[in-house]
């Protein structure tokens, strides 16, 4: 087939790529030896960005394996190392085989600086295992206490603060109130009768749905009392702010008040990204043996059925869970670390709230936004997680600094015009009654209380004589 003729059959392949993925991509893996073909190439890319995507965030492993296949053969460099950075860490082995052979294949460098403590040719090279990828491999996931002297004296430590002591899997079957029998029930992959959680999908605050896997009555049980008993107990890092008693939205926008710069960020799949391996790693780094932190990073994780009844593995951090924001920040530790002294190294102050990531500068910076962002990138796929290039914002004083959904240009505020369309509610409930601005709304009073209390919490004055108009609205209502 010559070029002309190939070009040709592409263009009608293209009309529907997702149907017509796997004879593009053996199109071009025919041919791909001939310089000729990279026309082909580079035209294909085009059509099949999107269904790459799709494809790389599946949660079915084969369907990720098969869209490394698709990058290796259908892409040109720059855009085949784009997509393949959120799978060269990914938990599937074969999936992360693939992608690490694909990079070999077509020459490309990991784009976080290297990890000089570790040895290329020990294949791991420059991808930073100490954060990513602990728990994943037994050499990094063995007990705690069979570590050096000094990482067992801050275990120590943490068991002073009131860490429950457990030796066996029976002893969390007691942390938990169950048996062997019970236990093995909350465990069960799937949505299915008898299986320990409900899925369901919510809409996204701009476009898109959010998946979400609840834990059923039992195994909600389970995870609060892992959280309460554990988890709760174990000290964040200061950067962290978001599902933590004491911090808030407020206590992470008040340290870029003033700032001459703000630019923010956020992460992919931020608890998706946390699987089961991670999470039993950190048990492990409390002090858990392997066996119990295993049963625990279990409970706290969800193992999805895919269509055809296979269980996609392994599990990650489901959203919906109780367990979840704790582990996902604990996770976060190191990456919050190293954020922070990149931060500190140029005069900024670095916070975290779940997955939004937030830098500020109260002078302008000497390096370039570019090249910051550049290194933030680099640190967060180090630490195996995956930076959001379409959600980086820049936000001078001039113009409105928002963060988390608060103003910071001066004092933290609500908006200007949230409170104005608050206030305008409020004006047409006097005026009219409940009824007629609820506009059949059930839980509008709800809405009207939780709001004035959110208005409390960032601006007390204004927040305190809202509560107090509200309660007089609801006082009054029949």
């Amino acid at each position: 087939m010559n070029p002309v003729a190939l070009i040709l059959e592409l263009r009608e392949l293209a009309r529907d790529p997702a149907a017509n993925a796997t004879r593009i991509r053996s199109l071009i893996e025919t041919h791909h030896d001939m310089a000729e073909y990279q026309i082909a190439r580079f035209y294909a890319a085009r059509h099949l960005v999107k269904d790459a995507e799709q494809m790389l965030a599946s949660i079915d492993p084969r369907q990720r394996h098969a869209g490394v296949e698709l990058v290796r053969f259908g892409f040109p460099r720059s855009l085949a190392g784009k997509l393949l950075r959120r799978v060269v860490k990914d938990p599937d082995q074969a999936v992360r085989s693939r992608a690490r052979s694909t990079v070999k294949y077509l020459g490309l460098e990991d784009i976080a600086p290297p990890d000089t403590r570790y040895d290329g040719r020990r294949r791991l090279g420059r991808y930073n295992v100490t954060g990513w990828a602990f728990g994943l491999f037994r050499r990094h996931s063995r007990s705690a206490w069979d570590r050096k002297p000094r990482l067992a004296t801050k275990i120590a430590t943490l068991g002073a603060q009131g860490l429950p002591t457990l030796g066996s899997i029976a002893d969390v079957c007691k942390l938990i109130g169950v048996d062997a029998a019970g236990l093995a029930r909350l465990m069960r992959p799937g949505t299915d009768a008898g299986s320990a959680y409900v899925e369901f999908e919510i809409p996204k605050a701009k476009a898109g749905t959010r998946r979400i896997a609840a834990p059923r009555g039992p195994l909600r049980r389970a995870q609060r009392k892992i959280l309460d008993q554990i988890l709760s107990k174990v000290p964040h890092h200061p950067a962290a702010h978001g599902f933590i008693t004491g911090r808030s939205t407020v206590t992470n926008a008040t340290p870029h008040r003033g700032a001459a710069l703000v630019i923010k960020t956020d992460l992919s799949d931020f608890f998706p990204t946390v699987h089961y391996r991670r999470v039993a790693g950190i048990f492990t780094m409390l002090g858990y043996g392997e066996s119990v932190a295993a049963t625990l990073a279990a409970l706290t994780t969800y193992r999805p059925k895919l269509p055809d009844g296979r269980v996609a593995w392994p599990g990650v951090l489901p959203q919906g869970a109780p367990t979840s924001p704790a582990l996902a920040n604990l996770a976060c530790r190191r990456l919050d670390e190293r954020l922070t002294k990149l931060a500190a190294k140029y005069g900024a102050t670095y916070t975290r709230y779940a997955d939004d990531i937030t830098f500020s500068f109260p002078q302008m910076p000497t390096i370039a936004v570019g090249r910051f962002f550049w290194w933030v990138d680099s640190i967060c796929q180090q630490e195996g997680f995956h930076e959001k290039p379409s959600k980086r914002k820049v936000l001078r004083s001039k113009t409105q600094q928002r963060v988390t959904g608060l103003v910071v240009n001066r004092d933290v505020h609500v908006p200007r015009a949230d409170r104005r369309r608050f206030r305008a509610i409020l004006h047409n409930c006097a005026k009219h009654g409940l009824d007629h601005e609820a506009k059949g709304r059930p839980d509008f009073g709800s809405y009207l209380a939780g709001y004035a209390a959110y208005v409390k919490m960032v601006q007390p004055e204004l927040g305190a004589a809202w509560v107090a108009e509200v309660e007089t609205l609801l006082g009054e209502s029949p």
